[in-house]
């Protein structure tokens, strides 16, 4: 008898199982396959994405070769093919040359745009940043000192990647609105500030002698000259397709 009840068990729990299969196979195999269909979607959009990315890098590199032979129109429309790729980081450089061809020629309201784009673009500050500090750069010497305030004083915090670029050129901006006494003030603070590059500090010691000198008044010659030094670091620059992107000394205003 005993053997008789273990066979009836085995036989319940055989077809226990069997409609506990019957009934979660289906859920099963549904799950597995909308998870390949997740990996199929995921390896397909990185696919994508990488291919873009490989675009915008020949079409940056192309525009800085062309761009280097003087052919500006044809690295225009190179940099702004680029800038329609999806990668960030290629978008936000592209813009910002296409932003400095507009400034070189005169084109400053279309510049401001093509800066101001450029920053959207990408989410890393030391692409976003370099392109607002840019665009402070090109107001620097026409618009008022409120305009350039408010894009300068956020990148002037010591958090953001430009801070002392930024504060040089809000004194600067300071010194042209005729606030000699602040201007003062914050070069000589710049003069000292540990963060800042040598050059910097010996900018800001020209400014200090500018000021006691009591030639502020030749003020916006000297912003122009300043702001078109080539010597402010950290401008990041992209590197080749599969290389690091770099810093470099910049211009800021002409073609990066």
């Amino acid at each position: 008898m005993v053997n008789v009840f273990e066979e009836v068990d085995d036989q319940l729990r055989a077809d226990r199982a069997e409609a506990m299969l019957r009934k979660y196979l289906p859920w099963v195999i549904g799950g597995l396959a909308v998870g390949l269909a997740i990996a199929l979607a995921v390896w397909a959009y990185d696919s994508h994405r990488q291919k873009n990315i490989e675009h915008a890098s020949t079409l940056y590199a192309q525009g800085a070769d062309t761009l280097s032979k003087g052919d500006t129109a044809a690295a225009l429309k190179q940099f702004s093919d680029a800038a329609k790729a999806s990668s960030g980081a290629y978008r936000s450089l592209s813009l910002q040359q296409v932003a400095a061809i507009d400034l070189d020629q005169g084109k400053l309201d279309l510049a401001t745009k093509a800066f101001g784009d450029a920053a959207q673009a990408s989410h890393e500050p030391i692409l976003a940043d370099a392109a607002r500090l840019k665009s402070a750069y090109a107001m620097l010497d026409t618009a008022s000192y409120a305009d350039v305030e408010k894009v300068l004083k956020p990148l002037a915090d010591p958090k953001r990647p430009y801070s002392p670029l930024a504060r040089e050129a809000l004194a600067w901006a300071k010194l042209r609105a005729g606030k000699i006494a602040e201007a003062r003030a914050d070069f000589v603070v710049l003069s000292l500030l540990p963060t800042a590059p040598d050059n910097l500090h010996e900018r800001a010691h020209a400014a200090i002698g500018l000021i006691d000198g009591g030639t502020a008044g030749q003020v916006a010659a000297t912003v122009k000259e300043a702001v078109a030094m080539p010597s402010n670091p950290l401008f990041p620059q992209i590197a080749p397709a599969g290389e690091p992107a770099q810093s470099q000394t910049p211009q800021p205003g002409p073609a990066q």
